[in-house]
């Protein structure tokens, strides 16, 4: 099996990643688009220069692989995307041979989190217009990050029997410290979970959005409430 998990940034994507590697039997491919994004696209995102030169950047090549075989001599591929990578003209034909899933979070929580790592904050960087886009186009599972932190083990289970896997109890569980699939820009990204060993618990009330950023907050808004009203549920 080919899962293609769609999600913005700050958006639980890169423990969701690490769970799906713990199984043992998922190879797993971090943000593939990403230096095809930041080439394509000049956007000042930290790290640019070092991720583009040390990651394809190619979008064809790189579409190819999402759609060759399984690498690593493992039973699935699990490739960790983010909506707002995939720019115009780039390959999507691919991920209608995978199992989509689309990872969501409450947009005043990817907000706080994303302008503590940069400071502009814009819609299309936090993928929201994107992702809609790729789930009216692909379909799929829907999974709120939320319900995640809320019950781990139960919207695991719950993913696991929509995708047709069986769960494990090691998808609950990681070591400390980062994976050799992370991208380069994870000394800068990934702090959190390079510091957990499973998921957090269950998320606080929502944080205050600064006023600079309400506007970004009132359009995801809509965006997020449409897509969690698919999400699944245990």
């Amino acid at each position: 099996m080919k899962i293609a998990m769609w999600s913005g940034p700050r958006n639980l994507s890169t423990a969701m990643m690490y769970a799906f590697a713990a199984r043992g039997d998922c190879a797993v491919w971090d943000e593939p688009f990403y230096g095809a994004y930041l080439r394509e696209s000049g956007s000042g995102h930290p790290l640019a220069g070092e991720i583009i030169a040390a990651h394809e950047s190619d979008p064809a090549v790189i579409g190819a692989r999402c759609a060759g075989p399984v690498p690593d001599g493992k039973a699935h591929f699990y490739m960790k995307h983010m909506p707002h990578h995939m720019l115009p003209g780039f390959p999507l034909d691919w991920a209608e041979d995978c199992v989509n899933v689309h990872l969501i979070r409450h947009p005043a929580r990817v907000i706080a989190s994303y302008a503590a790592k940069r400071e502009a904050v814009t819609l299309e960087d936090i993928g929201f217009p994107q992702q809609a886009a790729l789930y009216r186009r692909l379909g799929g599972v829907v999974i709120d990050s939320f319900n995640i932190r809320q019950t781990p083990r139960g919207m695991l289970e719950a993913l696991c029997g929509a995708l047709g896997l069986s769960f494990t109890g090691a998808m609950l569980r990681w070591p400390r410290g980062g994976r050799p699939e992370d991208g380069i820009w994870a000394r800068h990204w990934y702090g959190a979970v390079h510091d957990s060993t499973g998921f957090a618990g269950a998320e606080g009330p929502l944080p205050v959005v600064l006023e600079a950023h309400r506007p970004v907050l009132d359009a995801a808004l809509p965006i997020y409430e449409q897509m969690r009203a698919d999400a699944l549920t245990v």
